[in-house]
């Protein structure tokens, strides 16, 4: 049976309190609505449609996944409404999932257990809260069958003591779902037309209600406003940390783990507090990160450390590089292997050869530096005329001085020792001693100014 999706994202979430659109808010660094279609393509389906209404644009160039159908809803007249503009788009299917923009937690696993469990037009996804406050109660005859969903403000007394309640997600049959949506009526406390009534109608018609629960409760559970964002933040976190250690990564503390993209890693690979990992992260085997780094598209080969607060972004690190503290290694960067970049030292764009040290105060930008070479620190490449950028080359063995400008464009000959304080203007030759300072002068019967007094 051909399989549809539909993903409701029309909302504005007002309270978010923003002028985001709600399904754009992050989670581990994708948007909400990112992570229901990604769960959705799990399924395999055979088309995916995400309804759209506030700030639709916006939402469809952020997201940019040729694969959905988008539909719009321009006036936002409940989920029944919703819907019902998606029926254009799933023609020629059987069974339509309905799914929330907004429910970011759901897993793939739960979702097909409700696909296998229902076998007529009907399947629901329920949960049992302990406070149910807010949701629409699932109504059940004597017997245990579903008979209706009541929304809380259409609730009488009795209904709302009902700890089942409906997360919004069903499978329904295209051709039964068509002619009930035509029969939704907006004769509610909020004058909305709602999906869940279609419930009470496949009932009154001797349609069986299928149920299904997901493995956990917070799957199900919706985005509305910051407080629920955070908390969701750190039930996807848990997860992501539990797999992590699963797989045989130590994490010091699995609470203050921040993995915003995917992460492979090697064996017996360490990670320390308030790491954070971004987009696409490879650590090789033996790598030990230090607390409060961030790794952001990034491949660190094996038996590298990483000391604490460093910043790497789109770079490759070799096998056997020492990193850090306080290290900034920028897009474009590479680390062949075996180098140390140290303390308040920034690189970018840059290959540092095998076994070459950068190990204080310095800025290595636009520069392919060679095995075996000693930056002294506070030294500089002046890569930047104003206009535009220029390489400096330094050969092997090369020995820098500290406190050096090297002003690109700029060669450094092989074995080349560069003495401390200079500015280096002109190519400098292999296995030579190159100075460039001014002549040191000191000034006779010089006094330092005084305060005037007054």
């Amino acid at each position: 049976m051909k399989l549809g999706v539909v993903i409701l994202a029309a909302g504005q979430g007002t309270r978010m309190r923003s002028r985001r659109p709600k399904v754009l808010h992050q989670l581990a660094g994708r948007p909400l609505l990112q992570h229901v279609i990604d769960t959705a393509f799990e399924l395999s389906p055979d088309r995916v449609v995400v309804v759209h209404g506030h700030g639709g644009d916006e939402v469809r160039r952020v997201i940019g996944d040729e694969r959905l159908n988008w539909v719009e809803q321009p006036e936002q007249r409940g989920t029944g409404h919703a819907v019902r503009q998606a029926l254009p788009a799933l023609e020629g299917l059987d069974r339509v999932l309905v799914l929330y923009g907004d429910v970011p937690l759901i897993r793939a696993a739960s979702l097909r257990r409700l696909i296998d469990t229902t076998e007529s037009a009907m399947g629901l996804m329920t949960v049992e809260l302990a406070d149910p406050t807010g949701y629409g109660r699932i109504v059940r005859d004597e017997a245990g069958n579903v008979l209706r969903i009541v929304e809380e403000k259409d609730a009488d007394d009795a209904e709302k003591t009902i700890r089942e309640i409906n997360t919004g997600i069903m499978l329904v049959g295209l051709e039964r779902l068509r002619v009930w949506l035509e029969r939704l009526s907006p004769d509610n406390a909020q004058g909305e037309y709602y999906l869940t009534d279609i419930i009470a109608m496949a009932v009154h018609e001797g349609v069986a209600v299928h149920v299904a629960q997901p493995e956990e409760a917070v799957e199900a559970e919706g985005v509305n406003d910051r407080a629920q964002l955070a908390a969701l933040e750190r039930v996807y976190q848990q997860w992501q940390a539990e797999a992590l250690m699963a797989d045989g990564v130590t994490l010091r503390d699995p609470a203050r783990l921040d993995l915003r993209g995917t992460l492979k890693a090697g064996m017996d690979v360490e990670l320390d507090v308030n790491v954070i990992l971004e987009g696409e992260v490879v650590l090789g085997d033996n790598v030990r990160v230090g607390a409060n780094t961030v790794l952001r598209n990034v491949t660190v080969e094996d038996d590298v450390t990483i000391l604490e607060n460093c910043v790497i972004d789109s770079a490759h690190i070799g096998s056997g590089c020492h990193i850090g503290p306080f290290s900034r290694i920028r897009p474009g960067a590479e680390l062949v292997g075996g180098a140390h970049v140290g303390n308040f030292v920034e690189i970018k764009n840059s290959t540092i050869g095998l076994g070459s040290k950068v190990n204080h105060l310095s800025y290595i930008g636009d520069t392919d530096m060679g095995a075996d070479v000693n930056i002294g620190a506070g030294t500089i490449t002046c890569n930047y005329d104003g206009v535009n950028k220029h390489r400096t080359l330094i050969g092997d063995n090369a020995f820098i001085g500290s406190n050096t400008a090297l002003v690109a464009p700029v060669s450094v000959g092989d074995g080349a020792t560069i003495g401390a304080g200079s500015v280096i203007t002109r190519d400098a030759p292999a296995d030579k001693l190159t100075l460039a300072r001014g002549r040191q002068v000191t000034i006779d019967g010089w006094t330092r100014p005084t305060k005037e007094e007054g």
